[in-house]
């Protein structure tokens, strides 16, 4: 009986220890993760400076023009497009991949109001439109010198978010 004991013992021990480092190994990896999105920050979810930016790189190397420096490509022809909708109007300029806010009109006859209003240049700018507890988040970028919308967010505000 001792040795069918001490047999049981160690395979309980041996359990424990490989619970113990898979646990370890679990709390090691998502300290990684948090400490890397922490200290990466913004330019990990593609909100980084203008020219650290994968996708800006390569739009530059694909058009032949351009810089990877957070320059503006003066040579670049500028081209305007005006992104009407509800809260009114927002014009972006593209020179070559790199967009620039021109202007806003809000609707105000339909209360429509300008929140903020991102100039650039920028590998993307946008303007935040409110009415009443309605806001609206328009983001543009440059595909290949054309103004693009990246991304309308239509947001309700409740009481909790002020």
């Amino acid at each position: 009986m001792a040795a069918s004991e001490r047999r049981d013992e160690g395979q309980v021990r041996r359990a424990l220890a490989w619970v113990l480092a898979w646990l370890l190994a679990a709390a090691l990896a998502v300290t990684v993760g948090v400490l890397a999105v922490s200290s990466l920050g913004a330019s990990i979810r593609d909100r980084g400076p203008i020219g650290d930016n994968e996708l800006i790189r390569q739009a530059d190397v694909d058009e032949g023009g351009g810089s990877v420096d957070g320059t503006v490509d003066d040579g670049a022809e500028p081209v305007q497009r005006t992104f009407t909708d509800e809260f009114g109007s927002f014009v972006v300029e593209c020179r070559g991949v790199y967009a620039n806010g021109v202007s806003t009109a809000p609707d105000t006859a339909a209360g429509w109001q300008v929140v903020t209003f991102e100039r650039g240049p920028d590998d993307d700018v946008d303007a935040v439109f409110l009415n009443g507890d309605t806001s609206i988040d328009v983001e543009v970028f440059c595909d290949r010198g054309q103004p693009t919308i990246a991304e309308v967010e239509r947001h309700v505000l409740t009481e909790d978010d002020d």
